[in-house]
């Protein structure tokens, strides 16, 4: 494996969520309808940040969500034969008439995100469905783009981008490094 390249350090993960969160703002900046769900894990972490940044902004409380989606995956399997971990879901707010973004750490195929919207959709039928990635490396195998990018990188396949939160990991950083075992 060869070492870990730094692409986004702890300053430069809360200046791009600030700036999502302004831009969340601009394309939707009616408070009462729009909400914010992750999806476990740190995407669930991200929605958390975003959620204080967005309530600071628009001067409102805006909904926060967590989604787990280990069962709408179509891999549900893990890599080496065992069940996967699964987290519960927390939606406690009413989707109908909103404009839900939904946020994850990394954009890769885009099965993540379709599993999300089907565990979404089983609470309820939002007006519409937002997309905001810390990281969008590419390799899409699904036709999902996101509305709001914190960066774009273009990887090969056999290299894995690392997203660690202060939350679950101890620091806030993304790397890229070369691991095929690894990836996600």
């Amino acid at each position: 494996m060869s070492p870990e390249k730094v692409v986004l350090d702890e300053d430069d993960m809360r200046r791009t969520l600030v700036r999502i969160a302004h831009e969340i703002v601009e394309k939707h900046g009616e408070p009462g309808t729009l909400a914010v769900v992750g999806i476990h894990r740190r995407g669930a972490v991200l929605a958390n940040r975003l959620h204080r940044l967005l309530t600071d902004l628009l001067d409102s409380e805006v909904p926060r969500g967590e989604l787990d989606i280990a069962f709408y995956r179509d891999d549900v399997a893990t890599r080496d034969g065992s069940a996967p971990v699964v987290h519960a879901s927390k939606i406690d707010f009413a989707l109908e008439g909103r404009t839900v973004v939904i946020v994850d750490d990394v954009l890769f195929t885009g099965r993540t995100v379709r599993a999300a919207i089907e565990a979404l959709f089983d609470y309820g039928r939002p007006a519409r469905v937002q997309l905001a990635v810390l990281a969008d490396r590419g390799h899409r195998e699904l036709p999902i783009r996101p509305d709001y990018v914190g960066k774009n990188l273009p990887t090969a396949r056999n290299e894995r981008v690392n997203v660690s939160v202060e939350e679950l990991d101890g620091s806030d950083r993304v790397t890229i490094s070369s691991d095929l075992e690894d990836q996600r």
